[in-house]
């Protein structure tokens, strides 16, 4: 890479993160959070008066990063988010405009550069679930030079539209403490996969152990304020992430930028199950179906998908939601035959025209398949190929994501099918979204009639 003057801006939209928060009910003053009725709970008699209680989210960021000898920068001490804007518990304001959305931006960024960040949260003052979620708002090329434009060549054989700096940084996103220590990881994988699976929304856990069911985990605890003696007020369980350009990529993200945000949403404890996913569009949800006399059952199993819909790109978060100790799992690619598939019907014409699935054929990773001609049975399908470029398959612990192309499901218009299939063979269970779907043996493999209808939104 050359050391030129031009800029790669790595956008952690606290911006956006902000205005999720906002959204959220991060403000004790009456917004919304999707917690509807829920939102201000807590009544109490003081003098014959009914006081509304608070769910104020309070989110601490602390926040560096490393580019050698170019440049250092931190997040002043005592920074925070509230209400969607950015404050400093503190004289030292450096970087930080206080009332103002809070924004980082890195410059010139190169191989080698790193950077981590911590976020806390003081929910005042009603214990609350958590969720995170995130997308990838720009992924530009910002034109190429002439070593660019060799290793695009190179690598791809043309110049692609998109840049490649979101498939080339490397991220975690882990729990962690207010020291930093890091425990169980959230998800990990290139920019583009992580934003990709946090855009679907992923459930935090108030005790930081994410192998338990989504309903009624654990939530993160209430406090009478976000600071004491000038300290912040936080719960015990953190989020902390860590970026990089590992060394071995090369001139093909020269002049590229991201940018990206994290949200994150809050939302009463009491009288709910900690299950309503804030930052999906839709969701579906079916039991597992467990046949009498199975060896390998997995008794309460809940699989759940959220669809997400973004200008580019529609993203299906899957969830194997099961009991904690479950001896089996429909997630883990060890167990029997373990595998899901997800197929599309473009245009809602009555057969599906591709499928991505997980562990079709063994491995632990995804493959895809095309329905060509008319299809009568499996035979027709196509055989199994790699993953096309134009989407995304990713898989971390009990959940996934498959993002397809708007594009695709704009074929014949806003009305489309999809559907949702996982099993483990004859002794264990299996499961469709929707139920008794998505495929239909007795009439016909590819048929998409037992599929989900959707419409684009």
């Amino acid at each position: 890479m050359t050391n030129d003057d031009t800029t790669s801006d790595f956008g952690l939209s606290r911006r956006q993160m902000l205005g999720g928060l906002g959204i959220v009910g991060v403000a004790s003053a009456g917004a919304g959070l999707g917690t509807t009725a829920y939102f201000s709970d807590e009544e109490s008699f003081e003098e014959n008066t009914l006081t509304a209680g608070e769910l104020d989210l309070f989110v601490h960021v602390d926040y560096s990063e490393d580019q050698g000898s170019f440049a250092q920068y931190s997040t002043p001490a005592g920074t925070f988010i509230n209400g969607g804007l950015a404050g400093v518990n503190g004289e030292d304001t450096s970087g930080v405009v206080p009332g103002e959305p809070l924004s980082i931006h890195v410059e010139d960024l190169k191989p080698g550069d790193s950077g981590e960040g911590e976020f806390c949260f003081s929910i005042v003052d009603n214990p609350a679930y958590m969720w995170m979620c995130g997308e990838l708002t720009a992924n530009d090329q910002n034109g190429t030079n002439d070593p660019e434009e060799a290793a695009l060549d190179e690598l791809f054989g043309e110049i692609p539209e998109d840049g490649q700096l979101a498939d080339a940084m490397e991220i975690t996103v882990s729990y962690c403490d207010e020291d930093g220590n890091t425990g169980a990881e959230i998800i990990s994988g290139s920019l583009a996969e992580v934003m990709a699976a946090l855009q679907t929304g992923v459930s935090l856990y108030g005790d930081g152990n994410p192998d338990q069911p989504v309903a009624n985990r654990p939530a993160f605890d209430g406090v009478e304020e976000p600071f004491v003696d000038g300290e912040p007020n936080v719960h015990e369980t953190c989020v902390c992430f860590e970026w990089e350009v590992p060394t071995t990529v090369g001139n093909e993200i020269q002049s590229d930028s991201v940018d990206f945000n994290f949200e994150f949403y809050a939302e009463q404890e009491r009288h709910n199950d900690g299950t309503n996913n804030p930052c999906a569009d839709e969701s579906y949800a079916a039991d597992y179906v467990n046949r009498d006399g199975i060896s390998q059952p997995i008794p309460d199993g809940i699989a759940r998908v959220d669809v997400s819909y973004g200008d580019e790109q529609v993203l299906y978060g899957i969830t194997f939601d099961e009991p904690a100790g479950s001896q089996y799992s429909l997630a883990d690619p060890n167990f029997a035959a373990a595998n899901f598939s997800m197929p599309f019907d473009l245009d809602d014409s009555g057969n599906y025209d591709y499928q991505v699935a997980w562990n079709a054929e063994g491995g632990d990773d995804f493959l895809y398949s095309e329905v060509d001609g008319t299809p009568n049975w499996e035979k027709d399908v196509g055989p199994w190929s790699p993953v096309p470029s134009t989407i995304t398959a990713v898989k971390f612990g009990s959940q996934a994501v498959i993002a397809v192309p708007r594009s695709d499901l704009e074929t014949g218009g806003n009305d489309y099918v999809f559907g949702f299939g996982a099993s483990a063979g004859g002794e264990a269970p299996s499961v469709g979204i929707p139920v008794g779907g998505p495929y239909n043996a007795n009439d016909n493999f590819t048929s998409s009639q037992s599929g989900q209808s959707a419409t684009l939104q």
